[in-house]
Parts: C-alpha cells; structure tokens; sequence
C-alpha cells in the first residue's frame, strides 16, 4: 500500500520499463522499480497491446514514488509539467544535467528535456531563497542571470544574489 497521497503518473508509448531503469539508475539514493503490470487479453480492442506487454511500472526516485504506464502514442510529454531537482552544490548539478539532457535546443533557465521528452529543471536548492527574497536588486540580479543561462551555475547565481 501506497504512502503517498499523490503519485506523478507519467505516460509513455512503449518504454515505461526503460524510462523506469533510467531514472533509477541515475537518481539511485533510495531509488528503484517496486512493481510492474502487465497487459492481458481484456481490452485488447482499446489498448492494442500485446497480451503480456508491460502496462505499468511503479518505482521510486529518492524515495518519491512514480508510476509510468505503456499505453501508446495518443500524449506526450510537453513544458507545462516539469520536475524540479533541487541540487546542493555545482557537482550535483553537472551530474543531473549531463545524465539527463538529451536535447540541447530545449536547454533554458536551468530546464531541460530528456531522451524521453520529459522536462526537468535542475537547480540549486538556495534558489529557493533567492527567488523569496525581499531585496528587489537581489531578485532582478539572480533573474537576469537565470535568465541569461542554460545550465545554472550556483557561484554565479549566489555573485548575482550578493550584487558582486
């Protein structure tokens, strides 16, 4: 039984199980596939897919449960739904960014898409505090610069917060 009140549920074409592996093996704290599904003859006329075909895969990245399903072409994944991947040092961010951007064309602001089409945003966790701030220079300094990037570089962004 779940945990989570609220569970991201991702649609693929055919690579849930892929897609699953991937994220795991790249997130790998507290990371794993915890179930699948498979298909079977009922609803074949509706779904399409072969009876025994993968249907659902549930995994967990960093603890946060996800489930992925296979059920065809109809949807993609666009910009309008993202996760974001709070990062403690310039280490991480590299790491997250090199393993996961696949399109640099779709690189902006600290966003980026992976081979699946998914969107992430890795950024430093201090943005947070950045972007709460009170001090209206500091924000529009730390935009400019978000602004201006690809990849987020955390000593530029904290230069930027403390007007250096």
């Amino acid at each position: 039984m779940t945990k989570q009140k609220i569970i991201p549920h991702l649609w693929y074409d055919h690579q849930a199980l892929e897609a699953a592996k991937f994220y795991v093996s790249i997130f790998k704290k507290n990371s794993r596939i915890t179930g699948y599904t498979h298909y079977g003859k009922e609803g074949y006329e509706i779904h399409r897919m072969k009876e025994g075909t993968v249907m659902t895969v549930s995994f967990l990245l960093n603890g946060q449960e996800f489930i992925a399903i296979n059920a065809g072409p109809m949807f993609k994944f666009n910009e309008a739904i993202s996760f974001m991947v709070m990062c403690n040092n310039q280490k991480e961010i590299d790491y997250f960014w090199n393993k996961l951007s696949a399109n640099p064309k779709a690189e902006i602001c600290g966003w980026l898409k992976d081979k699946y089409g998914l969107s992430w945003q890795i950024v430093p966790a201090e943005q947070e505090k950045w972007m709460k701030t009170n001090d209206k220079k500091a924000f529009d300094r730390v935009m400019k610069e978000i602004l201006r990037s690809k990849k987020l570089n955390i000593n530029k962004l904290r230069k930027a917060y403390e007007g250096k």
